[in-house]
């Protein structure tokens, strides 16, 4: 956030060196609770961290909260930090802190006191208010200016929803005012572009629940979205030398015993179902069927590198509470692949597995991306010298390219290093979706080999690669990038055609048509309706171009084109505007 004169510069140095915005934050929420105990005597209390651009707490209240609430308990705040009161830390003992936190009658304190390994533990006063806190808090509640709350949620105790749903208030505090106006200015560009909300106006894609909760339904216009983004992405990989494959949905549950992912997905894999006798599971990952595919038949060291790739889809159990439009599904399409090849060869693919992701998401609008290298965990497979040069491999690959990038200690995954990429949207939003993983385990797992020169057997080196993460989630990502406006050559309806009375409905048919045939998506609204209102709702529906047919445009063979923007283009004779809009498309602008 900007700093906008030498005062405020000062104000804010001045605070910095006595307190973290963490801790500024974290006191803001204390203050909170505070409030809601004011408001809400009955209340317990849970816990209150600072986060990433804010706060929350979380509460156990009889009442449901509802959004007029955070106005009360916005004026109650005030109230409190106009009295200004200090925080005063004090250490007590665990039994004297369980015994304060009995009679103030919060079990849920009473629980954290209980877990806390040490004999001691720290409580925060603040006027008539307590509460345990390993701090540090500002000195005083007058030293919170700007803050604001934001909504209201449901949160299982402890994550876990085996436990009581909680009521959880989100807040945000800045150290200036300006800083805190910038960021609700940039919270409601994103309510704005928030892709559940586009996705119904829009006609998208819906969830139902009589279907399944993170089950998603394509719409039509969605569906239309997914198809150029799946015939692309297979053109693309065709040019690139890979083998599109298509596997099934469901496999022996020994499968996914011998793969691993019993011992280290199990908690996201759905129950077994019985076939003739058979446990069958749902597939979390496509990776054992094309190695089922790989070991089809003997394979020479010539024949390396051997690329697969699948638009797989995989079901994974996901807890309803993380649920989240496209963003966080339960049965979604990776756009999948694995390569198969030599010790020798990891770098030269990882080198064009990088220049494949950064083209694909390029041509998606994505151009801004941070970029991470995640090295060896805890827990892994395979020996401490592969990794080594499987990490270094990576590492050489993105200098070759010149790119900057992170180390992610101890972040890769139990069977090798990996590369994960995270784009940046127009917001300057970082989402995760590109990765590249080098993998020991499933080619000793499945005792995978290929027959070198020197006729002996070897064992290849396994990569896998997904540029868009998964379609659903892409998509919504998409949709939050462009806030539903689509470039054109991705947009649903490419052209609405616009009668402007009755009488001009047999032209715009034969124009609707003509644009149909050359391929272009168009849309003809023949409803007795006035212009203004055909115009206003292809405007909300955020199709590129509308062509509006009256007299003048069927006496001179020619038409002015709208845009969705408000912005008049033209004249253009019919294969004028015909070559004008597929010069668009195929530049992907």
């Amino acid at each position: 956030m900007s700093i906008n004169n030498p005062e405020q510069s000062r104000k804010k140095a001045e605070l910095s060196e006595e307190l973290s915005l963490e801790t500024y934050r974290h006191s803001t929420a204390h203050i909170m609770a505070h409030a809601v105990k004011r408001l809400f005597p009955e209340a317990k209390l849970a816990i209150g961290p600072a986060i990433e651009n804010g706060f929350y707490y979380d509460f156990d209240i009889e009442r449901p909260l509802a959004p007029e609430d955070l106005k009360r308990i916005e004026d109650e705040m005030r109230k409190i930090i106009k009295e200004d009161r200090p925080f005063v830390k004090k250490v007590l003992s665990k039994q004297e802190a369980l015994e304060l936190f009995k009679r103030l009658n919060e079990p849920y304190k009473i629980e954290l006191i209980n877990e806390i390994p040490d004999e001691e533990v720290t409580v925060y006063e603040e006027g008539d208010f307590i509460d345990l806190c390993r701090g540090p808090h500002v000195p005083k509640a007058g030293k919170i200016k700007y803050f604001k709350l934001l909504s209201i949620a449901g949160a299982y105790w402890k994550g876990d929803e085996r436990n009581k749903m909680l009521q959880r208030i989100y807040g945000t505090a800045f150290f200036e005012e300006s800083q805190l106006k910038e960021y609700l200015t940039f919270l409601e560009e994103v309510k704005k572009r928030d892709h559940r909300k586009l996705g119904k106006e829009l006609d998208l894609f819906s969830i139902n629940d009589d279907i399944g909760s993170g089950l998603i339904l394509w719409h039509p216009n969605g569906a239309i979205v997914r198809k150029i983004i799946e015939d692309f992405w297979r053109d693309e990989h065709l040019k690139a030398d890979y083998k599109l494959l298509y596997t099934p949905h469901i496999a022996r549950l020994d499968l996914w015993k011998r793969s691993g992912h019993l011992d280290y997905y199990r908690e996201n894999m759905y129950s077994p179902m019985e076939i003739e006798g058979v446990l069958y599971e749902l597939k979390p990952m496509n990776c054992p069927f094309h190695i089922s595919i790989y070991k089809s038949q003997l394979r020479s060291y010539r024949e390396l590198p051997i690329r697969f790739a699948e638009l797989g889809t995989v079901y994974r159990y996901e807890r309803s509470g993380v649920l989240h439009g496209l963003l966080r599904v339960r049965g979604f399409t990776q756009d999948d692949a694995h390569i198969f090849c030599r010790e020798d060869q990891i770098e030269e693919e990882v080198l064009h597995v990088l220049d494949f992701t950064l083209y694909i998401l390029k041509t998606f609008g994505f151009n801004e991306y941070d970029i991470y290298l995640s090295t060896r965990p805890e827990k892994y497979v395979g020996s401490p010298d592969n990794w080594e040069r499987s990490t270094n491999a990576l590492k050489r690959a993105l200098e070759i390219k010149g790119l900057q990038y992170s180390i992610d200690p101890g972040e890769g995954v139990f069977y090798g290093p990996k590369i994960d990429i995270k784009v940046k949207d127009c917001l300057g939003r970082p989402w995760q979706c590109s990765t590249i993983q080098v993998d020991f385990n499933n080619p000793e797992r499945f005792a995978l080999t290929y027959r070198g020169s020197d006729g002996r057997d070897h064992r290849p080196i396994m990569i896998h690669r997904a540029l868009m993460g998964s379609l659903e989630r892409f998509f919504g990502i998409l949709i939050e990038h462009y806030a539903g406006a689509f470039p054109l050559w991705l947009a649903p309806v490419q052209v609405a055609v616009l009668p402007i009375s009755e009488r001009h409905n047999e032209a715009a048919a034969k124009f609707h048509r003509f644009l149909k045939e050359n391929g272009i998506r168009s849309e003809l609204r023949l409803e007795n309706e006035k212009i203004g209102y055909k115009i206003r709702e292809m405007t909300l529906k955020k199709v590129p171009y509308m062509v509006i047919i009256g007299d003048k445009e069927i006496s001179e063979n020619s038409y002015t084109v709208r845009k969705r923007n408000g912005e008049n283009i033209g004249p253009f004779e019919a294969d004028a505007f015909l070559a004008f809009l597929k010069e668009e498309i195929k530049s992907r602008r």
